[in-house]
C-alpha cells in the first residue's frame, strides 16, 4: 500500500533503519551478551482492521448534515494497543491524512493529536470528545483541540493514518498546543513508535465541505 512519507514516519524509519530506538535495549536480555527485542508495539481498532475502509460514523460525514463540519458531532474509534516498551512514560497518538497537502505545502492535514495518554494506558474509547480528561489534545486542521473526523471528497481514497508514539517522558504542554509544537517536545524521547491505516472518502455528489483556515 502506498503512503506518502511524512516527518514523523520518516524519523521513526530513520530510527529503525539506525537501530536507535532505546527499546531495543529495553525488552530483555538476550545470549551472547546481546539485548533481545521485544514483541513491537502495535496499534488495533475493532472498527476497522488496518488497510480497511473507515467506517462512515467515524469520518467527516456526521458532522456534515448539509452545512459546515461540526466537529462536536463526529466521533473517534476505539483504539488499543499491545507490547509498550519498558520505560515508557506517555503516548502521543496522531491521525493526519498524508494524502492531502493544503496549499500545496510539504505539511499535510491535522485530524487529532492527542498527547500525554499515561504510560499505562492501553486505549483510548470510542467518541474521545474536546473535553475529555483522558489526555490533553493538540489542535487539528480547524485549530481546534479535538478530533476531525477524516474527510477525503469522492474521488481515489485516502490512507488516514493513526500513528502511536511510546516516549520516555510526558510533555511540558497545554491543551491546544500544534502539531509542531508535540512534535518537537517528542524529540530525543521516542521509544518507539506504530502505525494503523484506515481507508476513506465520501460517496456521493456535492462539493466537499468547506475547509477550515489553517
Amino acid at each position: 500500500m502506498r503512503i506518502k512519507a511524512t516527518k514523523p514516519l520518516m524519523t521513526l524509519a530513520f530510527l529503525l533503519a539506525a537501530g536507535t530506538i532505546p527499546a531495543v535495549a529495553q525488552q530483555g536480555g538476550g545470549g551472547g551478551g546481546r539485548p533481545a527485542m521485544g514483541p513491537p508495539l502495535q496499534l488495533t481498532s475493532s472498527a476497522f482492521a488496518d488497510g480497511t475502509e473507515l467506517p462512515e460514523k467515524y469520518s467527516c460525514v456526521p458532522g456534515m448534515a448539509g452545512g459546515p463540519p461540526d466537529a462536536s458531532k463526529m466521533v473517534s474509534p476505539p483504539l488499543s494497543w499491545v507490547n509498550a516498551p519498558a520505560g515508557t512514560k506517555s503516548f502521543v497518538l496522531l491521525l493526519h491524512d498524508p494524502d492531502a497537502h493544503a496549499g500545496k505545502m510539504f505539511d499535510d492535514i491535522t485530524h487529532w493529536m492527542i498527547f500525554n495518554i499515561p504510560g499505562d494506558a492501553t486505549s483510548l474509547p470510542e467518541g474521545v470528545k474536546a473535553d475529555s480528561t483522558i489526555a490533553p489534545q493538540a489542535n487539528n486542521i480547524a485549530r481546534s483541540p479535538s478530533y476531525f473526523g477524516p474527510c477525503a471528497p469522492p474521488g481515489p481514497v485516502h490512507h488516514y493514518t493513526f500513528e502511536l508514539f511510546a516516549l520516555d517522558t510526558t510533555l511540558d504542554l497545554q491543551k491546544g498546543a500544534s502539531r509542531d509544537d508535540v512534535q518537537k517536545a517528542m524529540d530525543g524521547h521516542v521509544l518507539t513508535g506504530t502505525v494503523l491505516i484506515a481507508l476513506f472518502h465520501r460517496t456521493g455528489g456535492g462539493p466537499p465541505p468547506a475547509r477550515p483556515p489553517q
